[in-house]
């Protein structure tokens, strides 16, 4: 009897791992273990190309309340993508976007970690919209990803037809942190 249990267990060995290794290849696909891919919004109308290159939206004389957000470029696989280009623009404090001049508006490269360091203001509401800041995304040589920020608890938000609270900051004293994850293996 013992040597008969033991043939049984070495054939549901030996089946099991023949089974495992059919099924295995589609069990190694890694997991996005960074969380779903940015979802992408609409640009709005306000979007003017060629936007200057800098880190800082603030320039001296501009009101509002101060914000730095942070925050990495990263794959579905949580590589980071180096030099992705990030496209910013938002509303003043005011609520009014500068379609004449390039206010509030910039764009600024991912470093060898994919991070990315922004300093602006507290974009103002304007009617039917919570406060919120464009941005494009876009890896080296591959079209962008077009997205919106919101803010936690802003009174805006449920009113806005198309916020997402996946898409609001992580926000502490004046800084905000967001990472972005372009659906790149």
């Amino acid at each position: 009897m013992p040597i008969r249990h033991l043939q049984f267990s070495r054939r549901l060995v030996v089946g099991g791992a023949a089974a495992f290794a059919l099924v295995r290849p589609a069990l190694a696909q890694p997991t996005p273990a960074c969380g779903r891919v940015t979802a992408a919004q609409t640009e709005g109308p306000f979007f003017k190309p060629r936007s200057p290159l800098r880190a800082s939206l603030i320039e001296p004389g501009m009101a509002g309340e101060p914000l730095r957000i942070t925050g990495r470029v990263l794959t579905r696989f949580c590589q980071p993508v180096s030099g992705a280009m990030l496209e910013f623009w938002q509303a003043d404090a005011a609520g009014a976007y500068d379609n004449s001049g390039y206010r509030f508006r910039g764009h600024q490269l991912a470093d060898a970690e994919g991070r990315y360091d922004l300093a602006t203001i507290l974009p103002g509401r304007y009617p039917g919209r919570a406060r919120h800041i464009h941005v494009k995304v876009a890896a080296p040589g591959r079209p962008p990803l077009t997205t919106q920020l919101y803010f936690p608890g802003d009174a805006g938000n449920a009113r806005d037809g198309i916020w997402r609270r996946e898409l609001e900051i992580t926000l502490a004293k004046g800084d905000g942190r967001f990472d972005f994850v372009l659906d790149l293996g």
